[in-house]
């Protein structure tokens, strides 16, 4: 796997990064890990809420015996740990809680990235940030990043940590894919501008990109994601997704994959790998065979027609103002 700097920083970090959400036990957990490795994968994601900490204490077994500085290991911060008024958010209580918990579970003396899982709307940014600040003195944390925040929020952030002298946030965790691309409106350009490294959640949208879907289904696949959550937690996203925008996406990628001869999974973590500013994509697997699939996205490249042909598939119209900035900035590019 090709090593990426994340962002501007000087962190080298593999091109794609495994999520750790869906790890259930030491032996799948464990499993995945060791794949990744050998296959040259040196960024690993998880997150406090993970199975109640769970993720992180497969993973911290796992990194027992290991070159732990041969990995960069990120997790987050946010979630309610507890009953207590202060067992959630990003206040200076909970942080510094938080982060000696993870770093507990993790059997590790500090946290390559630590990141704000969501925007903390009850707390000061200055808290967080001088808190964040802060901790990567203490060197319990190398870097910090942010994820599930505004354009307006993540600009505020980094101006504060500027004009203090504080570590900015070096990364975005959003939500980006081909079904998803509301990130190139605004927080694109911004993570562009600042050198702040973007590292997609949800590449397959749950799957919607992974070739199970096809046009003219009525219903989501035996055993799939979103079948489960239907039938687990009563969620209908079915017909939220069951429209012309979803399957011209689709149609496009099965179209790409079979020219290229990759799965529509490779070819939609490829096409990622190629937007602006994005670092590594997350990928969330449970088992050895479903990362082998995806590793499968490295080492080639699209055509810049079969982008193109992508990019249109998956356009959509922008609302106000977007629409007239996007029209301006083209118009830019070709007369220059």
């Amino acid at each position: 796997m090709e090593q990426r700097n994340l962002g501007r920083t000087g962190l080298r970090v593999s091109e794609l990064c495994l999520g750790t959400m869906v790890f259930g036990d030491d032996e799948q957990g464990h499993a995945v890990l060791d794949a990744f490795a050998e296959a040259g994968g040196t960024f690993i994601d998880t997150a406090d809420m993970y199975g109640n900490g769970v993720s992180e204490e497969i993973l911290g077994r796992w990194l027992k015996g290991r070159d732990r500085d041969r990995f960069v290991i990120a997790t987050k911060v946010f979630a309610t740990t507890g009953d207590g008024p202060n067992d959630g958010g990003l206040s200076r209580k909970h942080v510094v809680s938080a982060v000696e918990a993870s770093l507990r579970r993790l059997g590790t003396d500090y946290v390559d990235l630590y990141q704000t899982h969501v925007w903390d709307a009850t707390t000061p940014i200055e808290e967080t940030l001088a808190t964040l600040d802060t901790l990567v003195r203490a060197g319990k944390v190398r870097y910090v990043g942010a994820s599930n925040i505004a354009p307006g929020q993540l600009q505020r952030a980094l101006d504060v940590a500027r004009g203090q002298g504080w570590e900015p946030y070096v990364s975005l965790q959003p939500l980006y894919n081909l079904l998803y691309r509301e990130v190139e409106w605004e927080l694109g350009p911004i993570c562009a501008a600042e050198g702040v490294g973007i590292i997609p959640w949800s590449p397959l949208q749950g799957g919607w990109l992974t070739g199970k879907y096809r046009r003219g289904m009525s219903a989501a696949p035996a055993g799939s994601r979103e079948e489960r959550y239907q039938r687990e937690l009563g969620r209908e996203a079915w017909r939220e997704r069951d429209n012309e925008e979803t399957w011209r996406v689709v149609d496009a990628l099965l179209e790409v994959a079979e020219e290229t001869g990759r799965t529509p999974s490779q070819v939609a973590l490829r096409w990622l790998l190629g937007r602006e500013a994005v670092t590594a994509p997350i990928v969330g697997v449970r088992t050895v065979e479903q990362l082998a699939e995806n590793l499968g996205a490295v080492g080639w490249t699209l055509s810049p027609e079969q982008v193109s042909r992508l990019d249109a598939a998956s356009d959509r119209p922008r609302p106000y103002p977007y629409d007239i900035l996007h029209r301006f900035r083209n118009r830019v590019r070709e007369e220059s």
